[in-house]
């Protein structure tokens, strides 16, 4: 790694040992109180120091991972990913949706996480599995996704940035992804690469942060979400062991995973609704008088949320399917979120008025942070791309 990138922590701003003691996550209902009872005592002391200082909140990360946030939908077991109601993407995304009502960047760093997880539980290597997969859903090791190219690349939108050639025991991989987020020098993240020598044949695998070849470069500051640590990494002739593949070649790969890699980002748009909808009925107990004039209300807002968690879950329920029907769902779903998120904080700075426009106001914060929802990949132009693709727009 890197030892010129500085890493801020959430050890800069808590004692070792602050969160609170779990119970155990044998239930979905436990799971969830868990993951509340985090982001209330642990997180929320936090948030400011995550916006205005970038610290990395990587004690919650990881008690977030105890609490069974991280394991839901992403069984590892062979027993349980041949049933495919073990891929519980709902309660995952009821999860983030409970981070993301204090903390955004949070919330980002979660998907990160239930992405890598969902790579590998939804491979055919045994031995991530058994190995590196329970050690990301319990959050003893972090990660991010790495998918960001590569989604562009498979719509037309960027060329590939990684190639790789095989070598003994594995690949030899060498590129510069711009953008991977929740990473550090224990993590690890997802890569896609085209063979040099094969044509159009891509694998996709997992990469190690601390691995030969692999080094982390800083970026440029963010307006938001600077407390994801979000990297440029440069491989140069990375050595990628058969051992960490998680599909070659990706074609039939790519479709299993797609729809939840995009509905598990729901979570981070629900808790960003919730928290502009909480804002907006804060204000009114003393502004009403004056707010009811503004044309969009909180209660607009929670009708228009019930009702995209109600698509959402349905869709939730058969991520595997490959149809072009159910992917224009998903597509249309994920871009109704991203819509409503910046429409949402946008009505809760109105709401708030200046006491949310100073530095430390959370309207303001709420409304840099949600025009990350529409323009993380898949952003919002690429969402309207795909749908014209489709003949869907």
């Amino acid at each position: 790694m890197n030892a010129q990138v500085q890493l801020k922590t959430v050890e800069d701003v808590v004692e070792q040992g602050r969160v609170q003691t779990l119970l155990e996550p044998d239930n979905v209902q436990t799971v969830l109180e868990n993951v509340t009872q985090i982001a209330k005592t642990d997180l929320a002391p936090l948030v400011h120091d995550i916006d205005l200082k970038g610290v990395y909140p990587e004690d919650v990360m990881r008690a977030l991972g105890r609490a069974g946030a991280y394991n839901q939908h992403a069984p590892m077991t062979a027993a349980a990913a041949n049933a495919t109601d073990a891929f519980d993407l709902e309660t995952a995304i009821r999860a983030m949706t409970h981070v993301g009502e204090e903390c955004l960047s949070t919330a980002f760093c979660v998907w990160c996480q239930d992405a890598l997880a969902w790579y590998i539980a939804n491979s055919d290597n045994e031995t991530l599995k058994r190995t590196l997969g329970p050690k990301i859903t319990s959050g003893e090791i972090l990660g991010g996704t790495g998918l960001s190219n590569p989604m562009k690349s498979l719509f037309g939108i960027e060329k590939l940035r990684l190639k790789g050639v095989r070598v003994e025991g594995g690949y030899e991989v060498t590129g510069t992804l711009p953008w991977v987020s929740n990473l550090g020098p224990d993590h690890h993240f997802g890569i896609v690469f085209a063979l040099q020598d094969e044509g159009e044949r891509k694998v996709m695998a997992v990469a190690d942060c601390s691995g030969a070849g692999v080094k982390i470069t800083e970026n440029d500051d963010f307006v938001a979400l600077d407390g994801t640590r979000t990297f440029a990494i440069q491989l140069r002739k990375a050595f990628i062991p058969t051992d960490s593949v998680l599909a070659d070649p990706i074609d039939d790969y790519i479709p299993r995973i797609r729809a939840g890699f995009i509905l598990l980002q729901s979570g981070m748009a629900f808790g960003m609704i919730r928290s502009c909808i909480d804002l907006m009925e804060q204000a009114g107990q003393t502004l009403s008088h004056v707010n009811c004039h503004l044309p969009d209300q909180p209660e607009d807002f929670r009708a228009q949320l019930a009702e995209m968690e109600q698509e959402v879950f349905e869709l939730a329920k058969t991520p595997f399917d490959t149809s072009k029907e159910y992917f224009i769902r998903v597509i249309k779903a994920r871009l109704a979120a991203g819509d409503a998120s910046v429409a949402a904080a946008h009505n809760a700075m109105l709401h708030c008025g200046a006491r949310g426009y100073v530095r430390r106001g959370a309207a303001q914060r709420k409304l840099r942070e949600a025009y990350f929802v529409a323009i993380v990949t898949p952003a919002t132009k690429q969402l309207r791309k795909m749908l014209a693709d489709f003949g869907a727009d």
